[in-house]
């Protein structure tokens, strides 16, 4: 699978419609979280996603935050198939790309509980106690690059 990049303008329509069925099929179908997912972050983002037969099977979204120039906000990471490696492969490669391309320091994100350790075995450190975010315990997390 090749890692696709893109901002929101460069997406075909085709794209759009894969990536929002995929983060309708993880959030909403399988984790339960009922909230707006579309939102105006998505136009200022870029786009990082595995495809196979036409269909997205890994992605996230990056975005710089006001007020803190040096990091990329990453969020609505997503693997549609657990347990064969995809999301330790996809959060690699993309780390990398966004390192390389945004010559950030850090790498940021909310992490749903649950996952905090699996974003701890790639490098990432908790930086937060535990909030509530769409209805699921969230820790904020970081890593520096």
């Amino acid at each position: 699978m090749e890692l696709h990049i893109k901002t929101f303008g460069e997406l075909s329509g085709r794209e759009v419609y894969e990536i929002l069925k995929a983060r309708m099929a993880v959030f909403m179908i399988e984790q339960h979280i009922f909230c707006l997912d579309m939102d105006d972050t998505d136009y200022e983002s870029l786009h990082l996603f595995y495809e196979e037969g036409g269909q997205v099977t890994a992605y996230l979204r990056a975005y710089r935050v006001e007020g803190d120039d040096e990091a990329v906000h990453i969020g609505r990471v997503l693997t549609v198939e657990h347990g064969k490696g995809l999301g330790g492969r996809f959060l690699t490669e993309a780390v990398e790309t966004l390192k390389a391309r945004t010559g950030c320091r850090y790498i940021r994100l909310d992490a749903q509980t649950p996952a905090e350790g699996f974003y701890k075995r790639y490098g990432f450190r908790t930086t937060s106690g535990e909030f509530m975010e769409a209805g699921v315990p969230h820790v904020k997390m970081e890593l520096e690059l």
